[in-house]
């Protein structure tokens, strides 16, 4: 990314190899992330979003963050002076990436722009973003050694459909005790856990375009009705318009 003096909005690009992230770490400016080809996925703490090309994140500045790269994939970055205004807040907004987006980024990203024409351009940015009505996919890890048994089993197997009691049988404890504490460690019931688990398994399959029916059955779901419901109710709505795609 070359600096250009007086610039209100910066643009970068970085590509990823598949399975690689950057380490936690914050920016003065605010961010826009999104992927060229590929899916990105961005945490923030143990909220999860997952990012094709299709949908950006805005990133307010010093909101702590790891991005990575479930495929290979080309980061794109908008860089916002934190001057400007927050879109998000303080929290992070999920944003559609259109052809508008994509121009402004082109137009900006030039190092010949005369400083009325790139401050024209920077005034139009946040005007032409569009946020998202989704919500972040939240996996709260727990603490205590029982419990991060069975949510370890649960991450390398999300389509394990044991029950409770079996699961915590096989990390030595009982039903009772590992239902109270998974609550008392995440703040969300086993099964609620389970199912944000599922779901945030499952978005990075739907970003990269596999069908509903095959990823619903890769995560634990009988039936993709099952699942969609499931997505759902942890997302807020369906799989294309989370990831900014029409249905």
């Amino acid at each position: 990314m070359q600096p250009v003096p007086g610039a209100a909005i910066m643009v970068g690009s970085w590509p990823l190899a598949a399975g690689s992230w950057f380490p936690e770490h914050t920016h003065n400016a605010h961010q826009l992330n999104w992927a060229v080809g590929g899916v990105l996925g961005v945490r923030v703490g143990h909220r999860s979003w997952i990012l094709p090309p299709t949908l950006a994140l805005w990133l307010p500045a010093g909101v702590p963050h790891r991005t990575g790269a479930t495929r290979d994939a080309t980061l794109r970055s908008l860089f916002l002076s934190a001057r400007l205004p927050d879109l998000g807040s303080g929290d992070p907004v999920p944003v559609a990436v259109d052809g508008l987006l994509l121009a402004l980024a082109a137009h900006l990203e030039r190092t010949d722009l005369a400083e009325d024409a790139r401050t024209r351009a920077e005034g139009v940015v946040l005007d032409a973003l569009r946020p998202l009505p989704t919500r972040p996919v939240a996996v709260p890890e727990p603490a205590d050694p029982r419990c991060r048994a069975v949510a370890d089993a649960l991450h390398r197997d999300p389509s394990d459909d044991r029950g409770l009691a079996a699961l915590a049988a096989a990390a030595g404890s009982s039903r009772r005790t590992v239902s109270r504490l998974f609550v008392q460690d995440t703040g969300l019931s086993f099964e609620r856990w389970r199912r944000h688990l599922r779901v945030r398994a499952a978005l990075p399959m739907l970003a990269e375009g596999r069908p509903v029916d095959a990823v619903a059955r890769a995560v634990g779901y009988a039936t993709p009705s099952a699942f969609l419901a499931a997505f759902r109710g942890v997302v807020g709505t369906s799989p294309s318009r989370y990831l900014g795609r029409r249905d």
